[in-house]
């Protein structure tokens, strides 16, 4: 989430080598973050290659920044 925050939508491939997770790793997670509305999950092409790109949807980019907002105020660091 915290690599998704910083873009409008990545493909699925770079956000794997990114976070370093295999694919069924990242797939699991993916599955799990858009169960919970916080991710948006989009298939299609490229020419004739599936490509699938992910991307925080509103609730999921509130969410993340609640979590980081909550762990500055658990660290004594600045908002």
């Amino acid at each position: 989430m915290a690599f998704l925050s910083e873009v409008n939508r990545a493909e699925f491939a770079l956000v794997r080598e990114s976070v370093e997770l295999t694919a069924p790793a990242l797939s699991k997670q993916v599955a799990m973050l858009e169960e919970a509305g916080y991710l948006k999950v989009e298939k299609g092409y490229v020419g004739k290659r599936p490509r699938t790109w992910l991307s925080l949807t509103t609730t999921g980019l509130r969410a993340m920044r609640q979590h980081l907002d909550a762990l500055r105020a658990i660290a004594g660091g600045p908002d």
